[in-house]
């Protein structure tokens, strides 16, 4: 490709060289870089691209854009300047890969809690209408039923337009994407265009990177700006705040769900089970849907999933099928259901202090017997939220177990001690290794107790000081179980 042709619509400067050469493709990592490349010098979090021009050049690269101004001595090397590189590569992605994002419907998802669950509930009601769907999102990313492992929530920029030509060439017709507050600040969806941005809520997480709430949420609503119809929970005060801010703007096709407030797509009637919920919502007539996770939180999760798929012109079967028989990995989960067990066992992602409120409340409407909570805290993460988490997860379980989670470069003693500053309570037990809470939890289960996992959800690893194990909470109840 030429690149003309790849800077087309960025304001650059070309500082030496040609603009008239072939280009073999796109990188921001030095050592990746082939004969013919262009390299992007990209400031990261530890690390900036432009210390690496040398080794890029030596690796081949025949063009350098670079924000920074930097002498690069071999004069058929073409440098170009811009005013900022993440931005760059995000436009210079779209024009490379001839911009797959407007050849499908694209549905983004922010907030802090609830993104995947209402990105696989939307999944799953355009799969119950036969369109063909990509996910991008936190366990995985999805073409089809093709499962794709993903290090992020978000790609970069670059990665995320070869994910969405990949999409559009296997015949992906809606892409839904869990748009992360780091991926928005960072610029990875820049230049992106979306037919649906969907608000689930905003509580307490990410301020180890934004370090301001304001800064959160600015970073959150630039979604808004770039989406068609907007989908936000009216019931959130932060969800008021962005209609509020929309409203500001002259914003249009702004839509709103709740189940306290009033709304364009408002449940009622809710009837709450261990095992599913129903609810009604006020469309041409009343409608109900059943979904198969509890928890008043889902019903949130699958009005912002509703709401969008009603705007988007989907049949109302199609939607009542999606949400009834949708499964989100990690979330809400019963595991070992074969065993036969007196006791219930659910793995969570649950990993903030709303979040862990949650699950556990969900989990006490239906508790026969005792609540047993399981929980960590991050390392290398926002430590305001641990002593939160230490009171809540004390104040609703009837028995808690602190533990590690991901403790990362932490001492995990010392992340379990910020936890249990916020306990006021004797109900819980320090069980650093988080297998050995796994299994003491299950040993001191009674008829009708349920066992809560929270924390972890669909991931299968955990991250250590030193390495990285593999780690899945489904195959260690398994194990402990067969082991007895």
């Amino acid at each position: 490709m030429n690149l003309k042709d790849i800077l087309k619509g960025i304001d650059y400067k070309l500082v030496q060289g040609s603009l008239d050469k072939e280009i073999s493709s796109v990188n921001y990592d030095s050592r990746k870089v082939k004969k013919s490349d262009i390299f992007i010098c990209i400031k990261g979090y530890a690390t900036d691209g432009h210390k690496y021009i040398q080794k890029a050049i030596e690796n081949g690269a025949s063009v350098i854009i670079m924000q920074d101004d930097i002498e690069v001595v071999n004069k058929n090397i073409s440098v170009i300047k811009v005013k900022d590189t993440r931005k760059a590569l995000a436009l210079i992605g779209i024009n490379y890969y001839d911009n797959p994002s407007k050849k499908m419907k694209i549905i983004g998802i922010t907030g802090t809690n609830g993104k995947t669950t209402t990105a696989f509930m939307i999944k799953s009601i355009l799969e119950s209408n036969g369109k063909k769907v990509g996910l991008i999102g936190t366990i995985a990313n999805y073409i089809g039923n093709e499962k794709l492992h993903t290090e992020r929530t978000t790609p970069e920029s670059l990665e995320l337009q070869e994910l969405f030509n990949n999409m559009v060439n296997k015949g992906v017709e809606y892409c839904v994407m869990e748009v992360s507050s780091h991926s928005l600040e960072l610029d990875r969806v820049y230049g992106v265009d979306f037919e649906v941005g969907i608000f689930t809520n905003l509580t307490r997480d990410h301020l180890d990177f934004h370090k301001t709430f304001e800064n959160y949420y600015n970073s959150k609503f630039k979604l808004f700006k770039r989406s068609n119809i907007r989908i936000i929970n009216n019931d959130d005060n932060y969800g008021k705040q962005v209609i509020k801010d929309l409203n500001k703007l002259k914003a249009k096709n702004i839509y709103e769900y709740s189940i306290r407030e009033d709304s364009n797509f408002k449940a009622f009637d809710e009837k709450m089970g261990s095992k599913n919920i129903s609810f009604k919502v006020n469309l041409e007539k009343e409608e109900e849907f059943i979904l198969s996770i509890p928890g008043e939180y889902n019903i949130y999760n699958a009005l912002g999933a509703i709401g969008a798929c009603y705007k988007l012109n989907i049949p109302m079967d199609a939607i009542r099928e999606g949400i009834n028989k949708v499964i989100v990995p990690g979330r809400c989960e019963r595991t070992a259901t074969n065993y036969n067990l007196p006791y219930d066992i659910i793995i969570d992602y649950a990993h903030t202090p709303d979040g862990l409120q949650n699950i556990l409340e969900t989990a006490r409407g239906f508790t026969q017997g005792r609540l047993i909570a399981i929980f960590g805290c991050g390392g290398d993460r926002d430590k305001v939220k641990r002593p939160q988490m230490g009171k809540i997860g004390t104040d609703i379980a009837d028995i808690a177990i602190v533990t590690s989670d991901n403790p990362r470069s932490e001492e995990p003693m010392k992340i379990i001690e910020d936890i249990l500053v916020g306990i006021e309570k004797d109900n819980y037990e320090v069980i650093e290794n988080r297998k050995d809470a796994i299994k003491k939890a299950m040993d001191i289960a009674k008829e009708n107790d349920v066992i809560v996992i929270a924390g972890k959800g669909h991931e299968t690893y955990q991250i250590l000081k030193d390495k990285t194990i593999h780690f899945d909470e489904r195959e260690i109840v398994k194990q402990i179980l067969d082991d007895k």
